[in-house]
């Protein structure tokens, strides 16, 4: 069925040409810079080194990008003196070269054009382009008021367009990252300790004694200086105790896999806070100098006994006991890994307090070899008028609903885009930074009809990625490696700052964000909020405030400051406030109670897979971020696709064979665009599935990435609401397998 917006796969040429009859554009050449085999290799010594820090996941690495003297990017490492990396760049962060090379990249502006019926895009040049965003941006502002434009974002640049969003007067923001990702701990642990985890995670990895990773694929989710630190914990001989269903990467490494059954791991959380409590493993000097609730939480664990969780995980009780009495030998020293994707089952936000209360018993928050006490240094603010106050935003239409969320939520700003259902305030409108929204929310279907609803979409975006097709302008921005960015301040184990500079200028007609939202806000009137006229500008008044200087900044990259909060960890029987409301480590949460949820985490029983149907699960290969590196030439040669991976038994019943091509079919009767090969391994608990987030791409033009594997996330219809915070719980969908192509009309 048509409608006013079609879905508009971008042309070859950049995402230049009209797919549908629209001008044609050549790029001639575009080839010959990546074309490896006619290079001559060169020394460092004949190359220029330019400081960055890698966009290709949000791990943001420092690093040095090496250009010869051709003005040819040649290679990308790590800067030794960065405490995300220590000089060594994961295989992202060295294939990110592949970003600037990609020949599929988005070339020029372009506008979404109807002739003679037919929905189509066509080049325009910037001028043109920012005057029509200008142009909606103020007709939403006259007409509702700018709370009426919402901006989706995710990485460098969406914090360009928040500066511009807030001094145009709307504060509905929505970053994919906090429902679907990591908000659930953040809540979690916010609760417990009255401090978030924050990125890079405050886990003294390198000096611990015992780590247990409860679904966190280290190894496989690359955030470059944990898998590091836990290389060396290995070396060192600490225990690694993986509690996952499928044997991951770090299970092959661990001394205990418990391959637990899926959705029930608050069961085995419960259990082992028993074991510790009842078996008086517990650090006793620890929990009753710093925290309360401790007799509440004993009796509520009181009947979660090992030989109860077994029948619930499936884990043996002996293998219980034996993996919580290897944690209290080896606490403080113990690191109960609070995880980075943890929006499973929609009860996360209980999940990620059974965690923390698990690591606030052993002792290790705030002790060595446990979590650290992190510290950032404060980027000075360039001075820019006060933001104006906007009237209302994403909060005021929850009605109460998730008083725990932090950050917008991006379900609801989709849902506050359509009409039909009745909020009070109503969103007309988008630009969307970073962010595949089509590939990152479950739930497509919400997706296509807030996009639908909307009367206006503008895309930032380097590649023409889905959500690109939904746009009525899309603006090209340049890749990490042709601009500058916000100066990185990380909270580490001492404060540090890195530099992100241009190693080239931006090829084709593709700008950094900085300078497009400078453009819009200039355009909106918004020009006190841009008295610079270039970033550089702002970064030396931020970095001659800081002590240092542009220049200084592109010769060492990273620059690391001196703590002023204290040490990093405890002081034995120092005075601590935690920044809760008892000023206490809450084992009981009285934050949780003043809201209505339960103060203890309580163990639900979730729905299992019907006969015939298997639990889909997802997870991340080191080489790639999600759908943003799948068409990368440098990363697609590591890894082109994904794959299924199925236990012997259920390949034997279904009579599937390694390297078959299968179709998967979800509960609701969605079926997968594109085949995907089945994996036969023992690696995999018989009632569920895994596969590889970020493949299954339906763009053609994307022509490395196109129908490689299977979309996990199109299988994803049925979504868990996390009630403290809004996040969508992903793990409750089930999929069972297609072994003859299916007919279109079944397709979704």
């Amino acid at each position: 069925m048509k409608t006013r917006r079609d879905f508009i796969k971008i042309s070859a040429a950049g995402a230049g040409a009209a797919t549908l009859g629209l001008s044609s554009l050549s790029w001639n050449g575009v080839n010959k810079l990546y074309a490896s085999g006619d290079q001559e290799s060169v020394s460092d010594e004949e190359m220029t080194a330019h400081s960055t820090y890698c966009e290709v996941c949000f791990w943001k690495c420092a690093g040095w990008t090496y250009v010869d003297k051709k003005g040819s990017i040649r290679k990308i490492i790590g800067n030794q003196e960065d405490p995300h990396c220590n000089g060594r760049l994961c295989p992202r962060g060295t294939g990110g070269v592949g970003m600037y090379t990609d020949e599929d990249r988005l070339k020029t502006p372009l506008i979404r054009e109807t002739v003679n019926g037919k929905q189509g895009f066509r080049k325009a040049s910037w001028e043109e382009a920012l005057d029509l965003v200008a142009s909606k941006m103020k007709g939403v502002s006259d007409k509702y008021g700018p709370e009426a434009f919402a901006l989706f974002n995710h990485g460098s640049p969406g914090s360009h367009f928040k500066h511009l969003f807030h001094a145009y007067g709307s504060g509905n923001e929505g970053e994919p990252a906090w429902a679907q990702c990591r908000g659930p701990r953040e809540v979690g642990f916010g609760a417990t300790f009255g401090s978030w985890i924050g990125s890079p995670e405050p886990t003294d990895i390198r000096d611990t004694k015992c780590l247990v990773l409860i679904g966190a694929h280290l190894g496989e989710n690359m955030h470059n200086g944990q898998v590091q630190e836990m290389s060396t914990a290995i070396d060192r001989g600490a225990t690694i105790i993986t509690v996952d269903p499928r044997l991951s990467t770090a299970a092959s490494k661990s001394k205990y896999w418990l391959p637990i059954k899926p959705a029930t791991d608050i069961a085995l959380l419960l259990s082992w806070i028993h074991v510790l409590i009842y078996e008086e493993l517990y650090d006793k000097d620890y929990i009753e100098k710093y925290a309360v609730g401790f007799e509440q939480l004993k009796e509520h664990v009181k009947n979660n006994t090992p030989e109860w969780a077994y029948g619930i995980t499936t884990i043996n009780p002996d293998l219980i006991r034996k993996t919580a009495r290897e944690m209290a030998a080896a606490s403080p020293a113990t690191i109960v890994h609070p995880g980075r994707h943890v929006a499973w089952y929609g009860d996360d936000s209980q999940r990620e307090r059974a965690i923390a209360i698990l690591n606030a018993l052993l002792g290790s928050w705030g002790r060595r070899g446990g979590f650290y006490f992190k510290e950032a240094i404060s980027v000075p603010k360039f001075p820019h008028p006060k933001y104006p106050h906007h009237k209302w935003d994403w909060k005021d239409n929850l009605d109460g609903k998730y008083p725990l969320s932090a950050m917008g939520i991006t379900q609801e700003l989709l849902k506050a885009s359509i009409p039909e259902y009745g909020y009070k305030h109503q969103i007309k409108s988008w630009i969307v930074a970073g962010t595949n929204l089509p590939l990152t929310i479950p739930n497509k279907e919400l997706f296509q009809m807030a996009a639908e609803s909307v009367d206006f979409i503008a895309v930032v975006d380097t590649m023409p990625m889905d959500i690109t097709g939904y746009a009525d302008v899309i603006l090209p921005e340049c890749t990490y490696l042709e601009r500058y960015d916000y100066i990185r301040s990380a909270p580490h184990r001492e404060p540090s700052i890195a530099l992100r500079a241009p190693a080239v200028k931006p090829k084709y007609d593709t700008k950094p964000s900085w300078w497009i939202a400078k453009q819009l806000g200039e355009r909106l009137g918004l020009g006190e909020y841009y008295k610079y006229d270039d970033i550089e500008e702002v970064l030396e008044w931020q970095l001659k405030k800081m002590g240092t200087s542009l220049a200084e900044m592109k010769k060492i990259g990273v620059k690391k400051f001196p703590r002023k909060s204290g040490g990093l960890y405890l002081l034995p029987n120092e005075d601590y406030h935690f920044n809760t409301s008892t000023g206490k480590i809450e084992l009981y949460s009285f934050e949780f109670l003043d809201h209505g949820f339960d103060p203890m985490p309580n163990f639900t029983e979730h729905p299992q897979p019907e006969e015939g149907f298997y639990r889909l699960i997802y997870g991340r290969a080191p080489m790639h971020t999600f759908s943003r590196t799948s068409n990368n030439p440098n990363l697609a040669d590591l890894m082109d696709e994904n794959s299924v991976w199925v236990n012997p038994k259920v390949a034997d019943i279904w009579e599937l064979k390694n390297g078959q091509e299968v179709w998967l079919q979800n509960q609701d009767g969605v079926v997968s665009t594109f085949p995907i090969k089945v994996r036969v391994t023992e690696r995999i608990r018989w009632d569920s599935v895994y596969m590889v987030h970020g493949f299954g791409n339906s763009n053609k033009k994307l022509k490395r990435a196109y129908g490689r594997g299977a979309s996990d996330s199109e299988l994803i219809t049925n979504v868990m609401i996390d009630p403290q915070m809004g996040g969508t719980g992903m793990r409750g969908n089930f999929v069972t397998f297609i072994k003859e192509k299916p007919e279109e009309e079944v397709k979704s």
